[in-house]
């Protein structure tokens, strides 16, 4: 019965849109690791091995200070993110006001442009860690800018009706309508902006290569087609920025779980 059930909710697996139990998600899950592991080890003789990955991790971690690598680039990506969370929140929040209006469209217009203009702009007025710091804000700001502005404006007008009826300011509306109204959303919509900071670490940390980091030793190793090591640190950010969105993931289940349980059940 057991097995039928199994096989049942397997098959189900490669129906669109069929619950499945959680059995089955497990076991597409293994097999789907299962094979990218044998797809891995079987490719191109180029690529390094896993066991060539973890003897490079191993080597990084206890002779090339990857720890304090590894400490650096954390400290880096969560100070950008305390940074561009309050820019971005605070103009998304002031976007009720026509004048704040086209300052935040504006900003948001610079998702586009990347940051190689930027980075000599930045360079006239800052150096160091802060030059790395002000490159991954303007790099993540925007685009968390952008996001939060839409969840403002998708706020129904019943909403702000309904707060001036209760006899509230302008201001506490904000208040209790915009900023505590969409406290979760918000902070979902950080979870999204805040992979950007690591996908944004070989480049930033590659420009001021004197602070160190994750980029740095990336593109040193990159660079003497240590491709072992490469692949080992490629895999320490991507666990890093896992650990961090599943952080990310708890803290919203926590703080709001009302919005968990109506987003499960639509």
């Amino acid at each position: 019965m057991r097995f039928s059930s199994l096989l049942s909710g397997g098959l189900d697996g490669f129906r669109p849109n069929r619950p499945v139990g959680a059995a089955a998600r497990a076991a597409f899950t293994v097999a789907t690791i299962a094979a990218l592991l044998l797809l891995w080890q079987h490719g191109p003789a180029a690529l390094p091995r896993p066991t060539e990955i973890a003897q490079a991790l191993a080597t990084l971690w206890n002779d090339h200070g990857l720890a304090d690598e590894l400490t650096t680039s954390l400290w880096l990506n969560l100070r950008a993110l305390a940074w561009s969370t309050a820019i971005a929140l605070g103009l998304a929040y002031l976007s009720v006001t026509a004048a704040a209006r086209p300052l935040v469209s504006a900003l948001s217009t610079l998702r586009f442009s990347g940051l190689v203009g930027w980075t000599f702009v930045l360079a006239l007025v800052t150096s160091g860690a802060s030059l790395k710091l002000w490159m991954v804000v303007l790099g993540m700001t925007p685009f968390f800018v952008t996001s939060m502005a839409a969840v403002v404006d998708a706020i129904p007008r019943e909403r702000y009706e309904h707060a001036r009826t209760l006899g509230l300011g302008s201001w506490r509306i904000v208040w209790e309508v915009v900023v505590r109204g969409t406290a979760d959303q918000a902070l979902e919509s950080l979870r999204h902006n805040a992979a950007i900071g690591w996908a944004m670490l070989t480049t930033v940390e590659g420009v001021v290569r004197g602070e160190g980091g994750l980029g740095a030793m990336l593109l040193n190793h990159s660079k003497h087609l240590q491709l072992d090591a490469v692949f080992a640190l490629i895999l320490v950010v991507l666990a890093i920025g896992l650990l961090q969105d599943r952080v990310l993931v708890w803290l919203r289940r926590a703080l709001f779980p009302y919005a968990v349980i109506a987003a499960e059940r639509s």
